[in-house]
């Protein structure tokens, strides 16, 4: 092998430590804010991708974990979020989520889609959702 061959596997060694590295730092500040939850989304594409769940002001914010972005992938504002129940991971489901995470049901705007959390986390999102104004009395609805 010559000299240039091993400059480039150690150059690609190098980036790819970095990579992760910066992958697990984005997380790990991510999960260290307040507000914060892990999650899972499946949309109609019926794939599931992991990320983190922020409470905004007025949205609920997804960020995929295996991005470097600082802008939510997705974002849902509050007054039109509705849940739909929750339910135990089925078949497939079962083996791509955590243990002890459930997928809950929700709606934006007429769109559904399924939010995958562990138990405390769904109290969590139902109580913010519930403690939001009253349509018409409030002042973002």
């Amino acid at each position: 092998m010559n000299d240039l061959g091993l400059l480039i596997i150690i150059l690609a060694a190098v980036a790819v430590v970095l990579m992760v590295g910066a992958l697990l730092l984005r997380r790990s500040q991510l999960r260290g804010a307040l507000g914060t939850f892990d999650a899972s989304i499946c949309l109609v594409s019926g794939r599931w991708r992991m990320g983190v769940c922020r409470y905004a002001e007025q949205e609920l914010e997804f960020m995929s974990l295996y991005s470097l972005s600082p802008i939510p992938r997705h974002r849902f504002r509050r007054s039109k979020l509705e849940i739909h129940g929750w339910r135990e991971p089925q078949g497939a489901e079962a083996t791509k989520l955590p243990g002890g995470w459930i997928v809950v049901g929700l709606e934006h705007g007429g769109d559904r889609f399924d939010l995958a959390m562990n138990y405390g986390a769904y109290t969590g999102l139902s109580a913010w959702l519930e403690a939001g104004p009253v349509v018409g009395i409030g002042t973002w609805r």
